[in-house]
């Protein structure tokens, strides 16, 4: 395999700037430590989730005012060219790519939305559930607005059931998109190794230096 490392300097070139690249590894790092304290009430999956929500805004800014290669019309294709990639990859002769190819471009997307959302359910739980952060009091306001819901609060005279209904129903949609994240992750970490083996070059390398051999054969 002719991986980056084993291609002379002169023959590669800067495909991911620093930003992306330290992006890229903290969104790692603050996905798992979030991943791994989901099930503890732990300041430390607050902050974790909050960097995360960061991590992403940052990014989604960055796609459209960083360099090339981060930009997502640089890598946003239509379903017809991910679809005919897909088969190519599968045939053995997929084009090689400078930034990321169509499947990459598609799971960045996807991987982008997913952590949001995650994120986010995740502020609305805590509010709901602790009466804490950005979205405390809208977010059981707006889980009451599901009949469901507010059938269940009626029932108690109380609130306690508008403030549970709120929790429970929160802390499912959070979990549900923690739990795709997860899946997301696992299915990029399978693309990139079929990328590398498909393209005899190291990918994760390559997030690392920022470089990639510069022909494309």
């Amino acid at each position: 395999m002719n991986t980056n490392e084993t291609v002379p300097a002169r023959d590669q070139i800067r495909v991911w700037d620093p930003l992306v690249r330290l992006f890229h590894w903290s969104l790692v790092a603050a996905f798992a430590i979030a991943w791994l304290t989901g099930d503890e009430e732990s300041r430390l999956h607050e902050f974790a989730g909050y960097t995360v929500i960061g991590l992403v805004l940052f990014r989604v800014l960055w796609g459209f005012v960083g360099t090339k290669h981060a930009r997502f019309r640089d890598f946003a294709c239509r379903p017809s060219t991910v679809l005919a990639y897909a088969r190519d990859l599968l045939a053995g002769k997929a084009r090689r790519y400078l930034g990321h190819n169509p499947l990459g471009g598609v799971m960045i997307i996807a991987l982008l939305l997913s952590l949001l959302v995650t994120g986010v359910t995740g502020m609305a739980l805590l509010g709901a559930k602790e009466g804490r952060g950005p979205l405390a009091g809208v977010a059981t306001n707006t889980v009451t607005l599901t009949p469901a819901v507010i059938s269940k609060a009626v029932a108690d005279d109380d609130g306690e059931g508008e403030h549970e209904g709120a929790e429970s129903a929160w802390g499912e949609v959070h979990e549900f998109f923690a739990n795709l994240t997860l899946l997301l992750v696992v299915l990029h970490v399978a693309g990139v190794i079929m990328g590398s083996l498909a393209h005899r070059e190291n990918l994760v390398r390559a997030m690392f230096t920022g470089r990639k051999r510069a022909q494309i054969p």
